[in-house]
């Protein structure tokens, strides 16, 4: 949590909510952990994934699924068959942290008028900015 000190409030680099948010500065790594969570045994294959995340590219899923299975959120699962076969499977640790995402989902799917509301109030921003910023050049 935040901590005062001499009267101003610190949000240190290494507080459990800032390591906890960098988490979601991965674009793709909650909605990996979203759809293994959904997935039948919590488990998927590559193919599967970029199936299921609509605009990920197969580079962006393993950069993704490699940093989710060096933080234990995911274990990658090797059979011994020809061709390779290989998936990936939420962790204890994986199920825990997808517990709270699919609140954070739920409440999307909840409130989909005020996330339409708020790209609306952006794009307006974003478009009156371009404006200012146009007009000035002028």
């Amino acid at each position: 949590m935040p901590a005062w000190v001499d009267g101003k409030l610190f949000f240190y680099a290494d507080s459990p909510p800032r390591r906890l948010m960098e988490l979601f500065s991965v674009k793709w790594s909650t909605m990996v952990l979203h759809a293994l969570y959904h997935w039948p045994g919590h488990r998927a294959r590559t193919g599967e994934l970029q199936r299921s995340l609509q605009g990920i590219s197969k580079k962006m899923l393993f950069q993704t699924l490699k940093a989710l299975e060096q933080r234990g959120l995911i274990v990658r699962h090797v059979y011994a068959v020809v061709p390779p076969k290989v998936d990936y499977r939420l962790t204890e640790l994986g199920m825990t942290f997808a517990a709270p995402v699919e609140q954070m989902y739920q409440w999307g799917l909840d409130n989909q008028a005020a996330l339409d509301a708020m790209e609306a109030h952006y794009r307006q921003a974003h478009e009156a900015a371009g404006e200012t910023a146009q007009s000035e050049a002028e």
